[in-house]
């Protein structure tokens, strides 16, 4: 597939994800989105939350830019819990709520608008420009490796190309090295320089 095409594709994809996320906000109230079913089920804010301050925080992996989420839009927003959640267990993050409902909803129009003008103006040769040198954690690598593969339109590509795949220990004991197209885990895929 073209450079050309994955920029076109990445642009409808996310349109499509926009426009649902659009859709389910008009929707919803504050009560539904806070709502509590039951012990070990996130509410809905914890995933509007969640996948919004995700999409913030890997942009600035992307462009170099700050997420947009700083104290000012934690003030307004008043999440009740102030993390994406990305690290936490259910348990952790089975309070979620969120504050401001309409105050959310401004922060997510601002960050998908952000990725959709980023998209629109990104240039073919940008797809295979490395974004972050090494060294860096195991988290970061983790996120350009699946930013990686994903921009690649293959995972076996984009491990080929990009990063050095080394053996490690299997939970069973045997040394190995993930042939399989699966995400990396901890320090598994290193960035080369």
């Amino acid at each position: 597939m073209s450079n050309e095409l994955i920029i076109d594709s990445l642009q409808r994809r996310m349109k499509a994800l926009h426009s649902l996320y659009d859709q389910a906000l008009s929707t919803m109230t504050i009560e539904h989105v806070n709502h509590f079913e039951r012990e070990g089920v996130l509410p809905i804010a914890f995933s509007l939350f969640h996948i919004t301050n995700m999409i913030d925080s890997s942009f600035m992996l992307i462009t170099g830019q700050m997420p947009v989420w700083n104290d000012e839009w934690n003030a307004r927003v008043m999440p009740a819990i102030a993390d994406h959640g990305k690290h936490k267990t259910v348990d952790e993050m089975i309070g979620q709520r969120i504050g401001n409902y309409e105050a959310f909803q401004e922060y997510l129009q601002i960050v998908f608008n952000r990725v959709h003008e980023w998209l629109a103006q990104l240039q073919p040769e940008e797809l295979t420009r490395v974004v972050i040198h090494a060294p860096i954690s195991s988290t970061s690598c983790q996120h350009v490796q699946r930013a990686r593969c994903w921009r690649s339109g293959n995972h076996r590509a984009g491990r080929r190309g990009v990063l050095d795949l080394p053996t490690r220990t299997s939970p069973h004991g045997r040394n190995r090295v993930c042939s399989r197209p699966c995400w990396p885990r901890g320090n598994d895929f290193l960035i080369r320089n």
